[in-house]
């Protein structure tokens, strides 16, 4: 699978080895305001590192937000130009793949609870303070949802 972290200011693809090495990494700037214009730059991010790797992958998206579960529109994003917008359905029309969102600061929290600063612990918060600000929460090793975006610190709740 290619990751993509959508940010505020930058939008970033990696691509990971088995053992988990970094493989391939770009980034380029978030077209902030321009929904249209940051499915471009993603899809032309993910096939970019696909051309790098050789083979077709599946993609997953941090976001700076939350999907709702009833509707799958993004909710509580910082960068507003995502919010009620349908960014899975789109992504995978525009690079027929499949896609897959998570909170961004739950990926970073799930990251640092499975092999970074965290490893071990039986609870991890995480912090995310950039252009927008969130938290995240990891219970033995597995991410805490709940059905209003926990860990959002600062955000309205995301119905279910």
């Amino acid at each position: 699978m290619i990751g993509i972290d959508l940010g505020g200011t930058k939008i970033e693809v990696v691509a990971l080895d088995e053992s988990g090495a970094e493989i391939f990494r770009e980034r380029r700037p978030t077209p902030r305001h321009d929904y249209a214009a940051g499915i471009r730059v993603m899809t032309e991010l993910a096939a970019l590192a696909e051309a790098r790797l050789g083979r077709r992958h599946g993609i997953g998206v941090a976001i700076p937000g939350c999907v709702s579960r009833a509707i799958g529109l993004i909710k509580n994003a910082n960068s507003t130009w995502l919010n009620g917008e349908p960014l899975a359905a789109d992504l995978a029309t525009a690079t027929g793949r499949e896609v897959a969102l998570i909170n961004d600061a739950n990926c970073f929290v799930l990251s640092e609870a499975t092999d970074g600063a965290g490893a071990g612990a039986d609870v991890v918060f995480g912090v995310i303070a950039g252009t927008g600000v969130g938290g995240g929460i990891a219970v033995h090793g597995k991410v805490l949802e709940g059905g209003h975006c926990c860990g959002r610190m600062g955000h309205n709740p995301c119905p279910a």
